[in-house]
């Protein structure tokens, strides 16, 4: 579903109008990850560590040939971040940066991705490896990961670049966490 509110005015315009999605989850993540303090901020920080997604048996022909791809790109709603900061202190710097030059979830529209390794597709279950997801988090979508179309040379990794030197942690904490303690 899309509605749209504003006008636009076309190429060029400054109005760009604002538009309303809704989006329906296909699967839940199952991960040891209960508590967002102490999860790895990134695949790379979880090598090795097992989880499974079970899809809604309604997308479980969507999965047709996906064991033929070791590595997937699951798409995911940050059902349990903090309200929207445009302006945030990332887990490996100790700078503010805006949100979009990070992948901190508290964002306008809470969308994680992660790539994770395909261990297994069994009827509508996933089994995954290098899970850095919290335990219950809504999937959105499964797309393979194809080196030739998601691997480009970097050219320039922004504020990263000067990270190496400074305070880097491999664990989230709970500075992204809803403050709502029903959530």
């Amino acid at each position: 579903m899309c509605r749209w509110s504003g006008k636009s005015r076309g190429p060029g315009s400054r109005d760009v109008g604002v538009a309303e999605f809704r989006y329906r989850a296909i699967g839940v993540v199952h991960s040891p990850y209960t508590d967002p303090r102490s999860m790895p901020i990134q695949p790379a920080g979880a090598a090795g560590v097992e989880g499974s997604v079970d899809i809604d048996p309604a997308y479980a022909d969507g999965l047709r040939d996906l064991d033929g791809f070791s590595h997937i790109i699951l798409l995911y709603h940050f059902d349990r971040a903090g309200p929207t900061r445009l302006v945030v202190k990332p887990f490996m710097d100790t700078v503010e940066h805006g949100v979009f030059a990070t992948r901190a979830p508290t964002r306008p529209n809470p969308i994680g991705l992660s790539v994770v390794r395909l261990l297994e597709v069994d009827g509508n279950r996933l089994r995954i490896a290098n899970v850095d997801i919290l335990n219950g988090t809504p999937v959105l979508d499964i797309k393979p990961f194809v080196p030739a179309f998601d691997v480009f040379p970097v050219e320039r990794t922004g504020w990263l670049a000067g990270a190496k030197d400074r305070v880097r942690k491999q664990r989230s904490d709970d500075r992204f966490a809803s403050t709502d303690p029903h959530d």
